[in-house]
């Protein structure tokens, strides 16, 4: 098939956040560069982050942030004009995605294992995963790509993989530390853990990267005017060079995880939800982050530990970054891309 057109359709939202969006983007590029045309269902939090990190390449498809029925229905008229879709929602299980695709290729993007999906290509980025998990839940001629070799990087992280592993093997000690807490910033947690961080910082630097309009960033305004250790970056495009210059990340789960590990960017892994504590105990069991649950009640005290003790050994840190490296190389977009075109070229 010459010049396949695929379908993505994700979810975003407040409090679902903004990672489910830029895997697919990073996703789209890849099939873009295997000669496929892509185009996103476009929900009102969908198309901002579009906005913000979309060219015109992508086409946007309008839709309501609506219940999942509601977004099946909406889909599958738009999916008449596709070969075949994408999908990275947790929100829709095996029902809608047959509604959607209606036996047209199609890819499930997965962190869960909790529900029925219906695809030809199941990819699940999450290490740990055993394939059993999925017994009953997908259909049994589905192929499974599990685990961090397929985790959706983008290729600009890529790209600046082997500098910053090199500078990193220095050990020299903690100049800049990077916030970045997920795009929108759920409960102000970015300015939750700057104001931990400012008293314990000595005379390194924060970069704090934060979408638009979130709950911190009145506050961080506040601090980085009478703080000049501290700045503010809004809607960052080029997150990659703020990650490669950085001596240690302060993070949340989902995909960015992949994204430090791909630059061996050493981390203190902030848990905010549930679907992220699983992958949190597997990399701190690894020696890959140091963890901690926002959500426990412990959270400011635990957090002063971890990021005290990274701060005063840069010896653990050179720990973190180099075991961290070894889980992802950042190049599992193309691996994704390649067996899905083969499926679409098949059918």
């Amino acid at each position: 098939m010459n010049s396949p057109r695929i379908l993505f359709v994700p979810d975003a939202g407040r409090e679902i956040g903004g990672g489910h969006v830029m895997r697919c983007l990073t996703l789209a590029q890849a099939l873009r560069d295997g000669g496929a045309t892509a185009a996103f269902m476009a929900s009102p939090p969908t198309a901002e982050i579009l906005d913000l990190f979309a060219g015109p390449e992508i086409e946007r498809i309008a839709a309501s942030d609506a219940e999942p029925a509601r977004l099946a229905e909406e889909a599958a008229r738009a999916a008449d004009r596709f070969d075949a879709c994408v999908f990275d929602s947790f929100r829709l299980g095996a029902d809608g995605h047959r509604a959607i695709a209606r036996g047209r290729p199609s890819l499930v993007i997965d962190n869960l294992a909790d529900r029925a999906l219906a695809c030809d290509l199941l990819m699940e980025p999450d290490p740990g995963r055993d394939p059993r998990d999925y017994d009953g839940l997908v259909p049994e001629t589905a192929r499974l790509l599990l685990g961090p070799d397929y985790a959706l990087v983008r290729p600009a992280f890529v790209a600046q993989r082997e500098a910053a592993l090199q500078r990193r093997s220095a050990r020299g000690p903690v100049q800049r530390v990077l916030v970045s807490m997920g795009l929108t910033d759920v409960g102000a947690i970015s300015a939750r853990v700057v104001d931990r961080m400012l008293p314990r910082l000595g005379d390194a630097s924060i970069d704090v990267v934060l979408g638009p309009n979130t709950a911190s960033e009145a506050r961080l305004k506040t601090l980085a005017a009478r703080d000049p250790r501290l700045r503010l970056h809004i809607a960052v495009e080029d997150m990659a060079s703020l990650m490669a210059q950085a001596d240690l990340c302060v993070g949340a789960g989902g995909a960015s995880i992949w994204e430090r590990c791909t630059l061996g960017l050493p981390a203190v892994l902030v848990v905010l939800a549930n679907n992220q504590a699983a992958v949190g105990d597997w990399l701190a069991g690894h020696g890959a982050v140091e963890r901690v649950d926002a959500r426990a009640p412990d959270f400011e005290a635990a957090f002063d530990r971890a990021f005290t003790g990274l701060m005063r050994s840069p010896d653990r840190v050179a720990r973190l970054s180099a075991e961290s490296a070894k889980l992802c190389d950042g190049t599992g977009a193309d691996r994704v891309a390649e067996a899905f075109l083969e499926i679409i070229g098949r059918r």
